[in-house]
């Protein structure tokens, strides 16, 4: 059953951001729902909507005793009300930690959230030709975050599917066959190992 893999999910995430902890990764980005899921039954959109509610429910304290910054990425204000002041709450909680920023990309999609920059950046009268690289991530929902290293696709998945457009620019892929609840921290492990052996080049012809 699609419910049963949710919930295997969320097991497997928990150990993939303690995993990450330990690794003293710098961010962490996971897509939790996307601006396309809204078009799934009805009846699974209200499972994974609550299934999200208990995770922050379950894992707030834990997290913030292990020195997690969590945000939020994506149009928040298009889910449910009372989900919507849980990650407030949250991230209320968790602002002044130092450790590890756990970026959970909830209602969004990499092109959604290019159309919401440039919306923003109109309305805030910005000269078009003071635009730049650096102006244009600082109006991302991950402003702050340095640019995606690696992209893990799990379950034999080999497409971006919309997520982090612009800041995956030079980031690498790690592709494995696995499904995401059966992914372990073992897995994940083995694709930092992977990343750390590979020649980045950046565009360049040497490495930086």
């Amino acid at each position: 059953m699609r419910t049963a893999g949710h919930k295997a999910g969320v097991r497997t995430l928990k150990g993939i951001l303690s995993t990450a902890i330990g690794l003293g990764l710098e961010a962490l980005t996971v897509y939790a729902f996307s601006t396309e899921n809204w078009k799934r039954p009805h009846a699974e959109v209200d499972f994974l909507m609550n299934l999200f509610s208990e995770y922050l429910a379950r894992e707030l304290r834990e997290m913030h005793e292990d020195n997690v910054r969590i945000h939020f990425l994506g149009r928040i204000e298009g889910l449910p009300a009372s989900l919507q002041q849980q990650m407030a709450e949250a991230e209320e909680l968790m602002s002044g930690n130092t450790g590890i920023r756990f970026n959970v990309a909830a209602n969004y999609g990499g092109q959604d959230e290019l159309i919401r920059v440039m919306q923003r950046m109109v309305r805030e009268g910005v000269d078009p030709e003071a635009i730049d690289e650096e102006m244009v991530a600082g109006f991302l929902d991950t402003a702050g975050c340095p640019p995606v290293d690696l992209v893990i696709r799990t379950s034999g998945d080999q497409r971006l599917s919309n997520f982090l457009l612009w800041q995956s620019a030079y980031a690498e892929f790690y592709f494995t066959e696995t499904n995401w609840p059966d992914f372990r921290p073992e897995d994940f492990v083995q694709a930092m190992q992977d990343f750390a052996g590979r020649d980045r080049r950046f565009g360049g012809l040497e490495n930086k």
